[in-house]
């Protein structure tokens, strides 16, 4: 048995396929966040369902690991940070602000946690948490430079004594959350996850949001909508008009062993009900 507060690395090294040696560089580093956002899929079934939604690390390995779940942002990330620390990475872990689908001129709380590392005295940020347009490879600390990943292209955007992070979609620049270089530290991310796990008009207490990057492609669930984005720029929308439809998407393109909850099957049912086609 490991010591309290020991990554099982090797295990997490099993869940994302990572067959190498891992070592504290640059190489790895990407690897890592690739393979991740590959193998663990977003998703948010434990506030749906009324579950509690832990953050300390034994908790975090027992789901998204040995459960073969998937997670929110804090989950994901908090789980990254400890593998990344046990590899011999340095990591701030810092917090952002979302912009994404947010109207203009609305100001949103510090709800999202990303990671700043530092590599070759060069600063990168990695985030395996951000649902549908979660990056899949870290980006260079820079700003106005065009970065590729294996999905879309990233750059960061001054903005006070921060930056905005967008992503290329089509022909546009679209901003996903605006962050400092503040540190913050696991109390913070605690009482974001508290909040959005419990209010009751939160959208992750209301319904269902999953999403996992494919080599190709992107999968996204949104209650009944699923959604296949190729990176050729196509993309398939499917109705999802059953329970067993939507359990079939969580368990296949989306790779989550289902929680054996009591209340599972009447609460999707109930999601199902709420969004019928448009």
């Amino acid at each position: 048995m490991l010591p309290a507060g020991t990554p099982d690395l090797d295990a997490y090294l099993e869940r994302i396929g990572f067959g190498a040696t891992p070592r504290a560089d640059l190489h790895t580093l990407r690897e890592l966040h690739r393979l991740h956002t590959g193998a663990i899929a977003f998703e948010n079934l434990s506030p749906f369902l009324g579950e509690p939604t832990r953050l300390d690390l034994r908790s975090l390995e027992d789901k998204l690991v040995t459960r073969r779940r998937g997670g929110w942002c804090f989950e994901q990330n908090l789980l990254f940070t400890h593998m990344l620390r046990a590899v011999g990475f340095e990591v701030r872990t810092l917090a952002a602000r979302v912009l994404w689908n947010v109207p203009a001129g609305v100001t949103t709380a510090r709800s999202h946690m990303l990671m700043r590392i530092p590599i070759g005295g060069r600063d990168y940020i990695a985030d395996v948490g951000f649902g549908g347009l979660t990056l899949t490879a870290p980006l260079v600390l820079e700003p106005h430079v065009e970065q590729a990943t294996p999905h879309e292209a990233h750059r960061l955007a001054p903005a006070g004594d921060g930056f905005v992070l967008e992503a290329r979609l089509g022909a546009e620049w679209q901003a996903l959350y605006r962050f400092d270089l503040h540190e913050q530290l696991q109390a913070d991310y605690e009482v974001s996850s508290w909040y959005l796990a419990n209010f009751p008009q939160s959208q992750f207490v209301t319904g269902i949001i999953a999403a996992r990057a494919a080599d190709d492609e992107r999968h996204a669930l949104r209650n009944t909508r699923y959604s296949i984005h190729h990176r050729s720029g196509q993309t398939e929308r499917r109705h999802l008009a059953s329970v067993a439809e939507v359990k079939d998407v969580l368990e296949g393109a989306m790779r989550i062993a289902m929680p054996r909850h009591p209340d599972l099957d009447s609460r999707l049912q109930a999601m199902v009900d709420a969004n019928p086609p448009a």
